[in-house]
């Protein structure tokens, strides 16, 4: 297996979910894909079946936030402190789905330990909840304001979301790694009541945490890629492929 990383730097939210899924298309039988991005504009996306009315458009366009549909699915995320990772390989790799998004789970959690000692701390959730119910819920359209299993956790409280979609013999997998705390005015662009987003507000502030918060500093971006990318190198076993990578979308 040629495994490729991709530092593909900070692009708009069209661009990133189009390179996503021009991976899932080119991707051969004998290769694979870890991705780094981040978004330029900011912006909120949603999962496959949520719909663009849970969104106030006009605020987001007043803002400058770009929205976007992602191709798997998940609920809304405002993407702006963060890195976003995608990883992308055969469907007939030797993991099931359900082991790859455990793998890349771990993988990440490596990464920010060899970033800084004190992520040591992060830990998979180790429950998976009633999406269904949580979707009737007014956070039901927050993506951060629940954690599924395998996603990882800070000291209870939630740092990296992810979504993992089967195409055809291929598998997407991608997530928000909170770094900063900009995510939680997500409420701001919301079609909900003044009351509503207050409690939902405190709702995300309870259930998230960021990189940044945990360690009182600012993120070194380029260092935590860095770092994200050896703890994916130790994590699969692999080395990733020095050759220059062109795809075409």
């Amino acid at each position: 297996m040629i495994w490729h990383f991709i530092n593909s730097g900070s692009n708009t939210g069209a661009f990133n979910m189009q390179l996503d899924l021009e991976l899932a298309h080119q991707c051969k039988p004998n290769e694979a894909y870890f991705r780094i991005y981040r978004w330029n504009p900011f912006c909120i996306s949603l999962g496959a079946n949520q719909r663009f009315e849970d969104i106030n458009l006009n605020k987001t366009k007043d803002d400058g936030i770009d929205v976007v549909k992602r191709p798997t699915g998940g609920r809304a995320i405002l993407h702006a402190e963060e890195l976003t990772y995608s990883v992308v390989l055969p469907f007939n790799y030797e993991f099931s789905p359900r082991e790859i998004y455990f793998k890349i789970s771990k993988s990440l959690m490596r990464g920010l330990e060899i970033y800084n000692p004190l992520l040591v701390k992060t830990e998979l959730e180790n429950q998976q909840p009633d999406f269904q119910k949580l979707l009737e819920e007014p956070s039901g359209v927050l993506c951060f304001a629940s954690t599924a299993k395998n996603e990882v956790k800070y000291n209870g409280k939630k740092l990296i979301g992810s979504a993992q979609r089967k195409l055809n013999n291929i598998v997407l997998q991608h997530g928000s790694i909170l770094c900063g705390s900009f995510h939680n005015k997500l409420v701001d662009y919301l079609n909900c009541t003044t009351e509503a987003k207050q409690a939902l507000s405190i709702e995300l502030q309870e259930k998230t945490t960021e990189i940044q918060t945990i360690l009182g500093e600012m993120i070194d971006y380029e260092k935590l890629i860095e770092c994200l990318k050896q703890g994916f190198e130790n994590e699969w076993n692999i080395s990733f492929s020095l050759a220059s990578l062109e795809v075409q979308y």
